[in-house]
């Protein structure tokens, strides 16, 4: 009998159990659902707030249109473009244009060349110092690391900057 009394209660603790993580269960599903209906309507409401301040400056836009009307035809002038204003194509444009005046200046052109029109003496040519017109020495010379021309040059380039870095060191006596 106490056998069958001590597993009674352990079925009913179970039944117990299971009723109580169910309810769990549909608590949290419900909490989650509302947590989801108030994130809903925390962005409706954003949209309404950005609805209303779009809908007060077109409001203020358009209540002051009789002062700008009054600006426009005291002081300004301005009109509204006429059907004959319009241009249907470049060509009619370039046909407003004035010829070029004698004192004018020439128009600015830029010059283009690419590396298979250049004479085969500009390759062998030694870089000159645009300062002085003297053939440029490369002060460090290349590491064991076999590191390029660029980065010999970009070095070159570094040392002869006006801004430099510091360089610290170690003074011996």
């Amino acid at each position: 009998m106490t056998a069958t009394g001590s597993r009674l209660r352990q079925i009913g603790w179970l039944v117990v159990m299971a009723i109580c993580l169910g309810l769990f269960f549909a608590l949290s599903f419900r909490v989650h659902a509302v947590k989801s209906e108030v994130r809903l309507a925390e962005r409706e409401i954003i949209a309404l707030k950005n609805e209303t301040i779009m809908l007060e400056t077109e409001f203020q836009a358009r209540a002051n249109q009789r002062q700008l009307a009054n600006w426009n035809a005291v002081e300004f002038g301005y009109e509204a473009p006429r059907a004959d204003q319009y241009l249907e194509s470049e060509r009619q444009l370039a046909s407003l244009g004035l010829p070029r005046a004698p004192g004018a200046p020439a128009p600015i052109r830029v010059a283009r060349a690419s590396v298979d029109t250049l004479p085969d003496a500009a390759a062998d040519r030694p870089m000159v110092s645009p300062l002085t017109g003297q053939p440029v020495k490369f002060a460090v010379a290349q590491r064991e690391t076999g590191t390029g021309i660029a980065e010999t040059f970009g070095e070159f380039l570094a040392e002869a900057s006006p801004v430099r870095t510091a360089l610290a060191a170690e003074v011996t006596e």
